[in-house]
């Protein structure tokens, strides 16, 4: 199961000249200053397990409930990047952030590889069979469906200023976790998702690269 009652995520790219700083700036300051946010209880970083899925990186932190990512402490480090983050995202490419509520969350634990389903639907409710039956899956460790705040997902932000590489964010995802990436080949289907009434389905493969746990930030 997730960490929490919400989670932000965030898809993007990166550009290979920006690639070093990326890693030094969210491995040394980004994460475990997210982390360090009250309410934010873990962070974790994937990369792209093929040349199918896109963007490259995707980004999840489970955060304690909703009010979390709506409150104070959250919006005080959005509206005041440093100068790191500002050198480090006009690298970004092709970015999408959601910020979630977890509709339902199901499994042991982490695992080492993520299939992010992105989509729109009218009944988010409709997709809870195809979850539970995910998370039911040999070697699968977790399997969670998530729908977005649109509000809070959209609201400007000093560190989103200026910057021309963020997309709309997505409304509902869904996300599977597996012990290795082959696990997660034939969970979730197209098929099986277009049937339940999503449309615009984007489908990646991660595997993860970093987790950071709860954490001091001064």
């Amino acid at each position: 199961m997730l960490a929490g009652e919400a989670v932000v995520a965030i898809w993007n790219g990166i550009t290979e000249e920006g690639r070093a700083e990326f890693y030094a700036w969210h491995l040394h300051e980004h994460m475990p200053e997210r982390v360090g946010i009250p309410g934010f209880r873990r962070g974790r970083r994937y990369i792209a397990a093929d040349a199918a899925t896109f963007p490259e990186f995707f980004t999840l932190y489970e955060t304690d409930t909703l009010q979390v990512l709506q409150g104070q402490d959250y919006a005080n480090r959005l509206n005041a990047p440093t100068p790191w983050t500002r050198s480090a995202t006009s690298h970004f490419r092709d970015t999408f952030r959601s910020l979630a509520r977890v509709l339902e969350s199901r499994g042991p634990g982490m695992g080492g590889a993520i299939l992010t389903v992105r989509y729109d639907i009218e009944e988010p409710d409709s997709l809870l069979p195809i979850i539970r039956a995910a998370a039911e899956a040999h070697r699968v460790t977790g399997a969670h469906l998530c729908v977005a705040d649109r509000a809070a997902s959209g609201v400007k932000t000093a560190e989103a200023q200026g910057r021309t590489d963020i997309g709309e964010p997505p409304a509902q995802f869904l996300m599977i976790e597996a012990t290795d990436a082959a696990a997660l080949a034939d969970l979730a289907p197209d098929d099986a998702l277009l049937a339940a009434g999503a449309t615009q389905i984007t489908r990646g493969t991660y595997i993860l690269e970093y987790t950071r746990t709860k954490t001091a930030w001064d």
